[in-house]
């Protein structure tokens, strides 16, 4: 297959994307007061109302300013630039009321959808072909909401009174087990410019060894048995920083799972309960992964695999930009979304099926590879480096497929996440693979 470029979106598409966008942003922070708005209730994750001014900011710099004539930021200086101020001080910064924040967003959304009938998609400016730099504004607030739910996934107090919107489906069969894939010349990434981040392109050749893979991610189930037999306090399943890791942190399970009574118990937002086996184990490090990987026998596969068992059909040669397909996610095809507000049992999304058979690839957890975050072969920074190229290098390991809390126009199979090895609040999990 090749990843056509979506044709060019008319005004009214536009605004409504926008629109759909702002909707979800002002939904999720609806159940809140100004004051939890303002708290930082955990230095990984900064005060909600800094994240809707960066979005404001964002989208005025993009949509207006950035659209006048030579780019010259990629992100303005001031208080809402996350280089200048990184999630930790924040909380410091003397930021504006919410009153004045949602004046901010309403006016800056008003003088975009002033000036949108006024562009020339045809100018040859690359930042307008195919809607692109319309998308990519969506597709950042997209991204500060799932920021959101982490951050309230930590808040302290009161837990967050989640708007949930829908539950999760039962399970229409139990897959498990591994899949072969065959080895081979595959392609990986995307040359798609309406959409695509410049991380993801080009879209490029690679010889892949035969190897095999989970069908699902681990489960909590499957984790639990890791848990109970000892994984956290026996160092051979842990390379030396997963081990200094544990040692420093005091870890004995996953985050936000807790022993009360001699068993254990799971929140997720406002609920808690014990941990469901059928589910996606979530709120994972990639040490963590990698250790129970290793108990297991096995290994986490590199990220090019994990798109070749996610996209590749190696009875066609062909690739797919979702597991199911090129048809955009729906509700029925996996869980997206945002608001079930938790992961759904494996097998509850038939549909959600790779060409190679893999299960749940797209939705419920993002899932931990074993690469680094580096550029592709022949990269190019589009249409700026500090959202791909300043985080480039050894630090940051890659993940995979979006979670429950990733919006469905941010994420596909070509979709590249990082974080540091260490990072848990995010809604992460993993599956293995191992050499055929």
């Amino acid at each position: 297959m090749t990843q056509d470029t979506l044709v060019p979106a008319p005004v009214e598409r536009i605004a409504g994307m926008l629109a759909e966008a702002r909707e979800r942003t002002l939904l999720l922070i609806a159940p809140l007061s100004e004051v939890e708005l303002r708290t930082q209730y955990n230095p990984l994750m900064g005060p909600i109302l800094w994240d809707l001014g960066h979005i404001a900011h964002f989208e005025e710099l993009w949509l207006l300013r950035n659209l006048e004539g030579p780019v010259e930021f990629g992100e303005m200086p001031g208080m809402f630039n996350p280089f200048e101020h990184p999630r930790r001080v924040r909380g410091e910064l003397r930021l504006p009321s919410l009153a004045g924040t949602l004046e901010i967003l309403a006016d800056t959304r008003r003088r975009v959808l002033d000036r949108l009938p006024l562009l020339n998609p045809d100018s040859g400016d690359p930042l307008l072909r195919d809607g692109y730099v319309f998308r990519m504004v969506a597709q950042h607030e997209y991204q500060h909401d799932e920021t959101i739910l982490q951050a309230l996934q930590l808040k302290g107090g009161e837990p967050y009174r989640a708007p949930r919107g829908w539950n999760v489906p039962e399970p229409h069969w139990t897959p498990g087990g591994m899949v072969r894939f065959p080895g081979g010349e595959v392609w990986i990434g995307t040359s798609d410019r309406s959409a695509a981040y410049d991380n993801e392109r080009p879209r490029h050749p690679m010889t892949l060894p035969p190897f095999e893979i989970d069908v699902t991610p681990v489960t909590n189930g499957a984790y639990l048995e890791f848990v109970e037999a000892g994984g956290y306090v026996e160092r051979r399943w842990w390379s030396d920083a997963g081990w200094a890791w544990v040692r420093e942190t005091g870890a004995q399970a996953p985050l936000f799972w807790e022993r009360a009574g001699g068993e254990w118990r799971v929140r997720t937002m406002d609920r808690v309960a014990p941990p469901d086996p059928r589910r996606p184990v979530c709120h994972v490090c990639w040490h963590e992964a990698e250790a129970f990987a290793r108990w297991a026998g096995k290994r986490l596969p590199t990220e090019a695999e994990w798109e070749a068992a996610a996209s590749w059909d190696p009875a066609t040669g062909t690739q797919r930009l979702y597991p199911w397909g090129d048809e955009p996610p729906t509700r029925e095809h996996a869980n997206l979304d945002q608001l079930a507000f938790e992961t759904a049992p494996v097998g509850a999304y038939p549909r959600n099926l790779s060409p190679l058979g893999c299960y749940g690839m797209i939705g419920d957890v993002w899932e931990w590879t074993a690469s680094d975050f580096v550029g592709y072969p022949g990269f190019e920074v589009f249409p700026y480096p500090e959202y791909s190229q300043v985080f480039f290098g050894s630090e940051y390991r890659v993940l995979r497929g979006g979670s429950w809390a990733t919006r469905p126009g941010a994420v596909r199979n070509t979709f590249r996440n990082w974080d540091y090895p260490i990072r848990r609040q995010i809604f992460s999990g993993f599956r293995c693979a191992a050499d055929a």
